[in-house]
């Protein structure tokens, strides 16, 4: 396991992008940014407008929509958590 600048101790894949992070940051829709902004992981803004998009194009609601956002963080912190903690953590399935 690395550990590199803020991102702390992950298995997940990491990747060195020439974007603007901050700047997508500011145009996503206000719940979006708030959902980053207390989210487990470090998600680039791009990633979790793309993974709403799909979302909410299946469920064509808003609040099923972030759900999904939800389980989908849900699911990379018990991938990441049985990596870096062991499978006796609390979020491991």
């Amino acid at each position: 396991m690395k550990m590199n600048n803020n991102l702390g101790k992950t298995s997940l894949k990491r990747k060195r992008r020439n974007e603007n992070p901050l700047l997508d940051y500011d145009r996503l829709p206000r719940d979006l940014r708030a959902w980053i902004a207390n989210a487990e992981l470090p998600w680039r803004p791009r990633s979790v407008l793309k993974a709403y998009e799909r979302a909410f194009s299946k469920t064509g609601d808003r609040n099923k929509a972030m759900n999904e956002l939800n389980n989908i963080q849900h699911r990379l912190v018990a991938k990441d958590a049985i990596v870096i903690w062991g499978k006796n953590h609390p979020k491991v399935e």
